[in-house]
């Protein structure tokens, strides 16, 4: 979607092994995807492109500054690669093995024909490891009809890269271009429906994680809300790990996105569970207004972007100590949450939390995080949904009840104080395009 878009617009003027195959889950293949050097323990974040004018070591260092842990699309530069390193930045290398993309979808179901699996050893072969390379790059949102041959891709390139995992990005919901009709969709999916694409992914490619991306600002957030259900439901039910890029750039030039769109789309993600977030774009790759412009200066969304990162790196502590298994819409109108399959709630229950809502009318995304190992306990994380554009944000005061553990609650700032009244109720402020965790230790 990305380059099809960049094109559309040019014309028009991301270690722990690998997770365990769910019980549950059904016949799956087994999952060959590896961590590799990328420490998947941690909420991971990355960015798109870094391109040659933004390589210097200042910059690769305000890369880092950025809260940036690694880059999709970097090509095999090694001296930006050693400067990669030294500052344990990562890198998802393009061009090492043959490219592949989607696009437009006439080229559906046609990789095992372009490019037999000895082109792959082949180009294993002429490869010269390096440390800061995390991830080899195999294609971009390809059609489902190119998924029984990615099985063999992926496990041959984990065969023969024996340091890196192999990284397959797929299409969101709208099937690269929102304006697209119900013919150019079954095109570039190679299947009728979005829910069928990711299905066809689950039981053909052996990965660990499902990528995709979404850039909310051009297609709203009622698609955005039934791209991540839909997403986030496949790997809870596989066992996968969920990674999501998200805008930090926009395709119309006079608008910039704002630090609070930044952190509703972040926190959206995590409240579905998401356990990488990455970034488009950092420098020159599709649109505008990107992170370092075509000078290599920083804009306006360098600081933004620190200061969000730094939240998302401040929580993730917490956050990745817990996965999630479901999400709940509360105080949603049913246009917002269509088509998601899901209904919205005046508050949200559970074992633990009950009667979660906030003072005054404010929806809120709820995920049911549940403890990776028996201390963790269980927890919620809370996106507030209010504002997804940033037009009114506004503060509320978030209520609930709990259990007899000992409740605390994180946002991107660290830990925040919770006020339990003499009715038993739990209180704290949020604010709009806030996340935030509350835990109940055992």
């Amino acid at each position: 979607m990305k380059r099809f878009l960049f094109l559309i617009t040019a014309l028009a003027a991301l270690g722990c092994s690998s997770a365990p195959k769910d019980n549950n889950a059904g016949t799956q293949n087994d999952y060959v995807t590896k961590a590799g050097r990328m420490d998947r323990s941690r909420l991971n974040i990355g960015v798109y492109h870094l391109r040659p004018y933004a390589r210097t070591e200042a910059h690769i260092k305000d890369l880092a500054d950025c809260g940036i842990d690694f880059v999709i699309c970097m090509d095999n530069d090694r001296q930006a690669l050693d400067l990669f390193s030294k500052y344990n930045v990562g890198a998802i290398v393009s061009g090492i093995v043959p490219g592949w993309w989607g696009g437009d979808g006439d080229n559906a179901g046609k990789l095992a024909e372009s490019t037999p699996l000895h082109k792959y050893e082949e180009a294993a072969a002429q490869f010269n490891d390096h440390p800061a390379i995390w991830g080899i790059d195999i294609g971009d949102e390809p059609s489902a009809l190119d998924f029984p041959y990615y099985k063999d891709v992926m496990t041959k390139v984990e065969e023969v890269f024996p340091n890196q995992f192999a990284f397959l990005n797929l299409y969101p919901n709208y099937a690269s271009v929102s304006q697209n009709t119900a013919d150019q969709t079954k095109s570039q999916l190679g299947t009728a429906t979005y829910s069928e694409y990711i299905d066809e992914y689950c039981k053909n490619v052996p990965s660990d994680y499902i990528s995709y991306d979404f850039y909310y600002k051009n297609v709203g957030v009622t698609k955005d809300y039934q791209n991540l259900k839909t997403v986030a439901d496949a790997c809870q039910a596989t066992g996968r790990s969920m990674w999501v890029t998200v805008q930090v750039n926009s395709q119309n030039p006079d608008v910039w996105i704002t630090e609070n769109e930044l952190r509703f789309q972040a926190y959206s993600a995590l409240a579905f569970g998401a356990e990488s977030v990455t970034w488009a774009c950092y420098t020159a790759g599709w649109w505008n207004n990107q992170v370092v412009d075509e000078d290599g200066n920083k804009t306006r969304q360098y600081e933004k972007l620190k200061r969000v990162n730094a939240e998302l790196h401040a929580i993730g502590g917490e956050y990745m100590r817990y996965r999630c298994k479901g999400t709940s819409f509360v105080g949603f109108d049913e246009e917002t949450i269509a088509g998601t399959g899901a209904e919205s709630v005046n508050e949200y229950s559970d074992e633990t939390f009950k009667e979660l809502h906030t003072t005054g009318e404010c929806p809120l995304l709820v995920g049911r995080m549940e403890g990776r190992t028996r201390k963790a306990g269980n927890a919620v994380f809370v996106c507030v949904a209010d504002d997804p554009f940033d037009k009114s944000p506004a503060t509320y005061t978030l209520q609930f009840r709990a259990g007899k553990g000992k409740i605390s609650a994180y946002d991107g700032n660290g830990k925040i104080p919770v006020k339990k009244n003499s009715d038993g109720v739990y209180e704290c402020s949020v604010a709009s395009s806030q996340g935030i965790l509350i835990e109940s230790s055992r």
